[in-house]
């Protein structure tokens, strides 16, 4: 078969195809042994926004090759060639399709930058095809789909490093290492916090999709639906089907160091959520204002999301309460003092930086072959992005519920309600939000057993575990 006949025939497959078996079912995948001066040739899957960066980091690494860009929209082969081209002197494959690539035997690693929904899928295929894997938080659009990847990993001997960067970080390694060693007491409630500036993205019609884009594979595993200006590039994120919401987003690296600081066994065994979509009516699902409570026993995790600020109001940071007393704004409150005690070395707040750090990390471990030695090892990541998915899943199964009747549901917690509290003043200032004549959904608050990954006595939530596929592309129970 031509390779334009064959690029077509891809294009023509629905569920049943020969590739709905995509992969090296039962078997060892082994891709090339490399040498410490080897040459790593890399794929980036997803190009278009934070793929940008992975193709400056990588260009910029000593015997690394960005060997082929990945993208359903070919609109972006030209510029994003010349940015490789500039970086790295070398002239990249370009291919809509991510088989294609995973089809090079000489190919070692796949960096993969998609929208969620396609991050596990894709990376099982990697690991099946015997690569190496980088892939973005939240490494699941599903709890189900983190422990595949995880498996997968285990099952084909491959190095996947998480795209949690912080964990590459001196500053964050200290900073929670001190903290779960109890240098400042007893850790009592992690706090994270991600508050962006996030705008309504209106309301358009369906339309055709562009020609150069193929709206089939950008869907993959997710319902056929039409294509809409609003959910290509970057809006899908507030999509149920393709995103996780702000806390699957920036959440993911707040939450992350969070759960790092907390003591060794600390696991989540219930979780309430709340919040909803205020100030505009659009097209988008996920909440833009979102508090979390997570309940890992002696310790508790909050997570607090609002979309609803100004540019300069942005606040994404992390606090730590304990039994001595509070660390934020990098400095450490002791109980009944007013100044704090700078903290030497302390991050700073906001974003993460963009990972170079990290992806030299994972690049040493494709070399050496030492999964031990990944900053964010997949099994970490899927512990990580398993706290993104209890919130949601909370919210997703809540009930709008009139604010006036939340008064007293958080009365046993002090620290959540005094958030809920921040939450209705920031809405009446921010949003001018009648609270009289407006609801907030109220998610379930659900009991969660972490050995087997399953909701205690709550069918609708265990139903929310997995997600349907639209074959041929279907992350399988046996990978």
């Amino acid at each position: 078969m031509s390779s334009q006949n064959r690029r077509d025939f891809l294009k023509r497959v629905l569920a049943g195809s020969a590739l709905a078996s995509f992969g090296i079912s039962g078997t060892k995948a082994s891709g090339r042994v490399l040498g410490a001066n080897d040459r790593v040739r890399i794929a980036i899957a997803g190009i278009n926004g934070r793929g940008q960066t992975h193709m400056t980091g990588f260009a910029q690494m000593k015997d690394v090759e960005i060997a082929c860009l990945v993208d359903p929209d070919s609109r972006l082969f030209n510029s994003r060639t010349k940015i490789v081209k500039d970086k790295a002197g070398n002239t990249p494959d370009c291919v809509q399709d991510i088989r294609r690539a995973l089809d090079d035997k000489n190919l070692d690693a796949v960096s993969i930058v998609t929208p969620n929904h396609w991050h596990t899928l894709m990376a099982v295929w990697a690991c099946q095809a015997g690569k190496d894997v980088y892939v973005e938080k939240p490494c699941s659009h599903t709890i189900f789909e983190g422990r595949k990847l995880v498996e997968a990993a285990r099952n084909y001997d491959r190095i996947v490093q998480h795209g949690t960067q912080r964990r590459s970080d001196p500053q964050w390694i200290q900073l929670t290492g001190d903290i779960r060693s109890g240098k400042y007491g007893k850790l009592l409630v992690a706090c994270a916090f991600d508050s962006r500036s996030r705008q309504s993205i209106g309301i358009k019609d369906p339309q055709e999709p562009p020609r150069e884009l193929d709206f089939n594979l950008w869907l993959g595993p997710a319902p056929e639906q039409p294509f809409r200006t609003n959910l290509v590039h970057y809006n899908w994120h507030w999509m149920w089907d393709f995103g996780n919401g702000e806390i699957g987003n920036l959440g993911s690296h707040d939450l992350d160091v969070c759960r790092w600081a907390m003591p060794e066994g600390a696991v989540p065994k219930s979780v309430v959520s709340l919040g909803g979509r205020f100030g505009y009516e659009d097209q988008g699902q996920t909440p833009n204002t979102h508090l979390t409570m997570i309940d890992c026993g002696e310790v508790k995790l909050l997570h607090e999301a609002r979309g609803l600020v100004e540019e300069n109001q942005w606040k994404i940071t992390s606090e730590y309460y304990t039994d001595e007393g509070v660390i934020r704004d990098g400095k450490f409150f002791a109980k009944g003092k007013s100044d704090g005690v700078p903290i030497e070395n302390v991050p700073p707040p906001g974003a993460p930086e963009q990972g170079p750090r990290h992806m030299q990390n994972f690049i040493d471990c494709v070399r050496s072959r030492k999964r031990e030695d990944l900053a964010a090892e997949i099994l970490e990541g899927h512990r990580t992005s398993l706290l993104v998915h209890l919130g949601n899943i909370s919210y997703r199964l809540g009930e709008d519920v009139p604010f006036d009747r939340l008064t007293k549901t958080f009365d046993g917690d002090t620290m959540f309600r005094e958030s809920f509290e921040e939450m209705k003043r920031h809405l009446v200032d921010t949003a001018r939000l009648d609270l009289a004549r407006s609801t907030c959904r109220l998610g379930r608050t659900l009991s969660f057993d972490v050995q087997a990954e399953k909701f205690v006595a709550a069918p609708e939530a265990n139903d929310l575990l997995s997600r349907p596929y639209r074959g041929p592309f279907v992350v399988p129970e046996r990978v």
